[in-house]
């Protein structure tokens, strides 16, 4: 039988030390920038229009629904993913999906909306910290696998959700966008909490030193 690698990451995902996430302030911050959008006009741009117009138009509902104090769920990533492809319809995938050139398998079951949802509304509570959330829901978004396309950038919008939800916004977004993450290696996980934590400082930094450059 193939490796289902979701299955190993709902594995480890509770083994997984978040409480060792690196320390940060997680109270709101302005950025200097937008990184996001500044990314995302950037990356997705050069790929085409298209696509960073669309990726756009999520984030920006995905921020609204943040302020809402709506709670992350399916639907709710569906709902940003019909902006980002373009389509009518994000439905849960039907099928086995495969990323990193077939490297990883994600397998399927009538189980895995309900397992998601769950999964995904922890990212509301207040443990682990928020950096070691807003990496996990990331991380349940890469591994469930849940669309037939446009995974890494549904990925992105939940941690970007799970970060507006705190008033936060980061200036820079490169090395969570470029980096692959692998389900069986709970040490990247801790790492990518620990790399979102390292932005949200330098945020929080530049913001200041932005507010104390005159006309700044």
């Amino acid at each position: 039988m193939s490796t289902d690698h979701l299955r190993i990451w709902l594995t480890i995902r509770d083994t997984v030390p978040w409480e060792r996430t690196r320390a940060v302030d997680s109270s709101p911050v302005v950025p200097a920038r937008d990184g996001a959008a500044h990314d995302i006009r950037a990356f997705d741009g050069a790929r085409s229009p298209e696509r960073a117009a669309g990726m756009l138009a999520a984030l920006a509902r995905a921020r609204a629904d943040a302020a809402s104090g709506a709670p992350l769920t399916f639907d709710l990533l569906s709902s940003w993913q019909r902006s980002v492809l373009d389509v009518p319809d994000a439905p849960f995938r039907g099928a086995p999906a495969f990323a990193k050139q077939g490297r990883e398998r994600y397998g399927t079951g009538p189980d895995l909306r309900g397992l998601l949802d769950t999964c995904l509304v922890q990212s509301g509570g207040l443990d682990p910290a928020l950096p070691a959330r807003a990496a996990r829901a990331y991380l349940d978004v890469c591994f469930f696998h849940p669309f037939t396309d446009g995974n890494a950038r549904s990925a992105f919008l939940a941690l970007s959700f799970v970060l507006a939800r705190a008033g936060i916004a980061l200036d820079q977004v490169g090395p969570l966008r470029r980096l692959p993450r692998h389900a069986n290696h709970p040490e990247g996980a801790l790492a990518l909490a620990d790399l979102v934590a390292v932005l949200i400082e330098h945020t929080r930094r530049r913001a200041g030193e932005h507010r104390c450059v005159p006309g700044g």
